[in-house]
């Protein structure tokens, strides 16, 4: 996934903790095996070559976040979308060389012509997908917080159910830590962006953060960020730095900070209060920074 991992368990004095990273990192294996677009032989590469009109059983794991991911893509127009991978490779944030400049308006429509959610059917009984011809599949956006909830599910049934996962940035924390307290985690803020510091308890509880400044690319005094809005095919230019989700479970943090941040301010506020989301937005104005806190995240913080 091109990012680092980490895990911190409470466990007797002792133990041999190799035989527990073992079991994490085939967890990981199996997840880059089936979603990782930068391997050729990964499930989403093979599908994402095969010809028009075929029908492809999916591993458990990897029709489960297809699944998540075309359900949120419905809820939200498109605002998520996890067939956008032509998108994100015209603009050089996938397996493609990265960009010095935009791609044109007719590559752009090229793009996004290949592919979008709509033209995925699936098959859930059979845990099938059908390749309707060109579309790319992209689970970058909620992908890496399914992994997240797969080490802390695996930690658990080993015995490790008092632990704090991390994975680029995403983190799950169940139960306590032996003094009693529960994993306390720093909300991340932009760089360079002057917000006050707030910490969360991660008990039974997830935290996912988009941002405009992990992955971009400067031309003509603007910044392409890797966020991509998939209903215009262009990176997100709405003043959001960061979107923050906190949930009980990893992947839908992921990817609910993902799309309300494509929403933009007031669109993504919506969502989150119609549906009890616990977001914080840090949005950037002509005379400042402004943070939004839905109503789920206000009461969250007490």
């Amino acid at each position: 996934m091109g990012t680092t991992w980490s895990a911190r368990f409470v466990a007797p004095p002792g133990l041999d903790t190799a035989p527990v990273r073992a079991a994490l990192v085939a967890e990981l294996d199996g997840v880059i095996a089936a979603m990782s677009p930068w391997e050729p032989m990964s499930e989403i590469s093979r599908f994402n070559r095969a010809p028009a009109g075929s029908w492809h059983t999916l591993s458990p794991p990897f029709f489960h976040v297809l699944q998540a991911g075309l359900a949120l893509a419905e809820a939200t127009g498109g605002a998520f979308d996890p067939a956008a991978g032509a998108l994100v490779d015209l603009w050089g944030f996938g397996p493609a060389p990265a960009r010095l400049a935009p791609p044109t308006p007719a590559q752009i429509e090229a793009a996004r012509a290949a592919g979008g959610w709509r033209g995925i059917a699936i098959d859930p009984p059979a845990r099938r997908a059908r390749q309707p011809g060109g579309a790319r599949l992209d689970l970058s956006g909620i992908a890496k917080g399914h992994a997240v909830d797969r080490l802390a599910t695996r930690l658990a049934a080993i015995g490790h159910p008092h632990a704090l996962v991390e994975i680029g940035g995403e983190l799950r924390g169940g139960g306590v830590k032996p003094d009693g307290q529960p994993w306390w985690v720093a909300v991340e803020a932009p760089p360079g962006v002057a917000v006050p510091p707030i910490r969360v308890a991660l008990h039974g509880l997830s935290i996912a953060t988009s941002g405009d400044y992990r992955r971009w690319f400067d031309h003509d005094g603007r910044r392409h960020a890797h966020s991509i809005d998939p209903r215009t095919g262009r990176t997100v230019a709405n003043g959001i730095a960061s979107v923050t989700i906190l949930h009980a479970n990893c992947m839908t943090a992921d990817a609910l900070a993902t799309a309300l941040l494509v929403l933009g301010t007031d669109a993504a506020l919506a969502y989150a209060d119609a549906h009890d989301i616990a977001a914080l937005i840090v949005e950037r104005g002509d005379v400042g920074t402004t943070e939004h806190l839905s109503p789920a995240f206000a009461a969250m913080l007490g």
